[in-house]
């Protein structure tokens, strides 16, 4: 019951726990992909800045020859060749990790950034803006090469002695300058292009963010409405089981009828309140029910009575009672009924059945009671007492040959069938 108990609970907790994962595993995607989009826009930061001065610090040696502004040269100009070199890596079949690492680290890049950096370029090359950022990086490569082949030719220029060529001194700067000026072009793209990258990934990861909380929310709305319509549903199941259960303690199985603990405790209530009018009592013993048992079976003597109980049913006002007290024996309860009228009441009953063929089997038998009437206006009456008397009753109107009603409470005798009839027919 345990286990159950356990596997109940994490089947209604598991879709919440899957969707809350799932928005857990979307807003770390979310933080992942932002990191790195701003670690490339930190590191373009670096790479742009390191051209510019790569550019400015070789122009400087240009014109002085200063040993310690070609080293700042060399040193600038080892960011973006660094960078470029990760890209190569990253570029290749397979993808050289370790060697990308090294060039981003080279690049002036955060330790921390570089995994970001290299899992955003190798799962995310194609997407459209990232790619185009790419496309502007690489186009760089060229300037590059043609800055670094500049340096190394300024370089041995100066080892022969200082350039005197004002002319010559003129190209190798405005080629410089265009060179700065085409980093500057390309690195303003880059920029660009990953700023509106950026933003649309905002976008649609805060959209997508939205939307699992959304379906959260419905999902929280949907399970709690269910769990309310399954409390509802138990209730009334229980209600009805309750209902059932009790339906079943106060009434026969067989007719349908109230029992005798139903009989009694209904008899007790009018007893309580018998002064407010006359109180009239009916128990009725059918006369051939054994012999319908003991020729045809239970099966017949069962039909018989759910047949009876019908028939007694016919015609009662709300308020009468109708039981199967047990076996054949049937009682009426009768509130606020004089005893005349309970006297023709028991006497229609008594006709009713007389006039009433069971068949069963091609046989048909004749069916009669014996019915004992207490007329009880005495509110000292006990339900003993009320009991007894009608018992008392019955039991006389058996002696007196049956099919007939027998009336006590200080009435006179007996009020006798029309004619008797045989106790069974073929």
């Amino acid at each position: 019951m345990k286990e159950r108990s356990f596997l109940h609970v994490i089947k209604l907790v598991s879709p919440f726990v899957m969707v809350v994962v799932l928005q857990a595993a979307i807003a770390g995607f979310s933080l992942e992909v932002m990191s790195s989009v701003r670690a490339y826009v930190a590191g373009e930061a670096l790479w742009s800045r390191s051209q510019k001065n790569a550019v400015y610090f070789l122009n400087l040696y240009l014109h002085s020859g200063d040993p310690s502004q070609f080293t700042q040269y060399q040193a600038s100009l080892a960011v973006p060749i660094g960078d470029e070199f990760a890209r190569w890596a990253l570029e290749r079949n397979p993808v050289d990790v370790e060697a990308a690492r090294i060039g981003f680290l080279q690049g002036g890049n955060h330790p921390d950034d570089v995994p970001g950096l290299i899992w955003l370029f190798r799962y995310f090359n194609r997407v459209s803006f990232l790619q185009e950022a790419i496309r502007e990086w690489a186009a760089t490569d060229p300037m590059l090469l043609e800055l670094s082949i500049f340096g190394e030719v300024i370089r041995s220029e100066w080892e022969n002695g200082p350039v005197r060529d004002a002319g010559r001194l003129q190209v190798l700067s405005s080629r410089l300058s265009e060179l700065n000026t085409q980093f500057t072009v390309h690195a303003n793209r880059f920029s660009t292009v990953l700023g509106e990258g950026s933003r649309a990934i905002k976008l649609t990861l805060t959209g997508i963010n939205v939307v699992t909380a959304i379906t959260l929310i419905l999902l929280l709305i949907w399970h709690t409405r269910r769990l309310v319509l399954q409390r509802k549903a138990f209730e009334d199941a229980l209600h009805d089981e309750k209902e059932r259960l009790a339906f079943q303690a106060s009434h026969d199985w067989l007719t349908g009828l109230s029992n005798r603990r139903a009989f009694e405790a209904r008899l007790q209530r009018e007893l309580d309140v018998a002064a407010a009018g006359s109180l009239s009592l009916i128990l009725l013993d059918l006369d051939q029910f054994k012999s319908v048992n003991d020729s045809c079976g239970h099966l017949a003597g069962d039909r018989l009575l759910c047949q009876v109980s019908r028939l007694l049913q016919q015609d009662r006002r709300p308020h009468d009672l109708v039981a199967r007290l047990g076996g054949d024996e049937f009682g009426l309860i009768l509130p606020q009924c004089s005893p005349a009228t309970a006297v023709d009441t028991a006497e229609r009953l008594r006709r009713s059945l007389e006039l009433f063929t069971f068949a069963w089997d091609d046989r048909c038998f004749a069916v009669t009671a014996s019915i004992g009437l207490a007329c009880i206006a005495d509110a000292d009456t006990t339900l003993e007492d009320a009991m007894r008397r009608a018992d008392a009753a019955c039991y006389r109107a058996k002696e007196k040959g049956r099919n007939r009603v027998q009336v006590d409470g200080g009435r006179p005798g007996v009020v006798v069938a029309a004619r008797p009839r045989e106790a069974a027919r073929a």
